[in-house]
């Protein structure tokens, strides 16, 4: 099976990294909290501290990950780092992913963050994945709905490991 790294490991996060380990999977969640890391470890998989709006403290987490999660979706923070976060972060990260093992990116495009944010984001996700050929999944999912989202997300974790 194939490791997937998480980025944004809180409530959502930690149910979808439970998911994954039932279907066989490795999975290793990131959080920006030290405090935060044992409930990661309690879901079963590996965690890790780094800041999402750091892409440096991410990258060394990509050694043998197959797709990465980025769960901002419900983000918070000053209103131009979330725009950072769907915005330039976002798209570096995806071209980091070129020459990195992952083979694609799931992008979660809903929660509490600004809709127009959330809809650039996506529209950054599709545009890079065009150009390098890497498959994305963009999750519109409402996160309202747990089992709803989880199983939109797994659907997506699955599409792109399968493409």
């Amino acid at each position: 099976m194939a490791r997937i790294l998480i980025v944004g490991c809180g409530c959502r996060g930690r149910r979808l990294a439970a998911a994954l380990i039932a279907e066989g999977h490795s999975v290793r969640g990131t959080s920006r909290s030290a405090e935060r890391l044992s409930p990661i470890e309690a879901a079963g998989a590996e965690a890790a501290a780094a800041e999402p709006d750091r892409l440096g403290s991410v990258l060394p987490l990509l050694e043998g990950v197959s797709a990465v999660c980025w769960l901002m979706g419900s983000a918070s923070g000053p209103p131009d780092d979330l725009a950072a976060l769907h915005g330039p972060r976002l798209r570096s990260l995806q071209e980091k992913l070129v020459d990195s093992p992952a083979r694609g990116l799931i992008y979660e495009a809903s929660g509490s963050v600004d809709a127009e944010l959330l809809s650039s984001g996506a529209a950054i996700v599709r545009e890079v994945g065009e150009t390098f050929r890497m498959p994305v999944a963009i999750i519109e999912e409402d996160p309202v709905d747990p089992n709803r989202w989880s199983a939109a997300m797994g659907h997506g974790v699955a599409e792109v490991l399968g493409a």
